[in-house]
């Protein structure tokens, strides 16, 4: 499993009947968490949260604050994202998300101080944890995500991030067309990241589900790789979506065309009450390696 172990201002202190404890920065969230399906005691920590979310057995849920701004900030190393509670129990981040990060950076750090470039295609882009740590390592991102609302938050945290300048392309955009039209234009990217949701609609009432749609999704953006690209990043938060199926999508879709090595696991957080491990969805690796 892939530990997303170097957070300061972010921990999981607690997990217990459906729900997880966490510290964003100095405020204490209470989420649910599917993945959480035991009954351990809960320890003092558990009883002044700053906001609980609350999950209807009908669907959906809404937040409970107790003394929580509408919106403040955390670090990672040396990116700063915004974050506010919005509908369906999320923040705007996926803390889990930090140690594919790393990963990728020093790929890129790598090249870059090689003296070449890296173009970055940041698909279902979301708030830009990705795009911010690419850019800081050294590429230039394209970032793609259809919600507006969401693209702007990106930016913001781009902003916080002393990213202002970094050479990063944003575009409001449904990534399947967008692929479509850089296919035409003859466009490419020397890695792909991709961070697709389990279940969607386009704007016209296109319909994605990840289980079929995934697959010629990824063989369509395979299209878009450089003659020398550096790697592909795929994750996954379905459950159907093991770590083998992903590794086995990337064998099958890029070994043709390039030579590389690929590897797929669990991504988790540490909990800091009892030192195992939260598991948080899955990620598929490949790398280029050049005969």
């Amino acid at each position: 499993m892939w530990i997303a172990d170097q957070w300061k201002d972010y921990e999981v202190l607690d997990t217990s009947k459906g729900e997880k404890l966490e510290r964003w920065g100095q405020y204490r969230l209470i989420r649910p968490d599917p993945q959480v399906i035991w009954d351990t005691p809960r320890n003092r920590a558990w009883r002044r949260p700053n906001a609980h979310y609350h999950r209807s057995k009908k669907g959906g849920g809404e937040w409970e604050f107790f003394d929580l701004p509408d919106d403040w900030c955390i670090h990672y190393k040396d990116l700063t994202f915004r974050l506010k509670p919005f509908s369906f129990k999320h923040t705007g981040l996926f803390p889990e998300q930090a140690v594919n990060w790393d990963w990728f950076s020093e790929l890129i750090r790598r090249r870059v101080s090689a003296g070449q470039k890296v173009r970055v295609l940041n698909l279902f882009a979301y708030t830009g944890g990705a795009t911010a740590a690419a850019a800081a390592a050294g590429a230039e991102v394209t970032h793609v995500d259809a919600s507006k609302g969401m693209v702007g938050w990106a930016k913001e945290n781009a902003q916080l991030s002393g990213l202002g300048d970094a050479h990063i392309r944003w575009l409001v955009d449904d990534c399947g067309k967008f692929v479509e039209r850089e296919i035409r234009r003859g466009n490419h990217y020397d890695a792909i990241i991709m961070d697709p949701p389990s279940y969607g609609r386009g704007p016209k009432g296109e319909i994605w589900k990840i289980e079929e749609s995934i697959f010629p999704f990824l063989q369509r953006c395979a299209l878009l790789l450089s003659d020398s690209p550096l790697f592909v990043l795929l994750n996954s938060y379905t459950t159907g979506l093991q770590p083998a199926v992903l590794s086995y999508m990337l064998h099958t879709v890029l070994d043709p065309r390039y030579p590389g090595t690929v590897d797929a696991g669990e991504v988790g957080l540490p909990v800091s009450s009892n030192g195992l491990v939260l598991p948080c969805g899955a990620a598929g690796r490949w790398i280029h390696v050049p005969r």
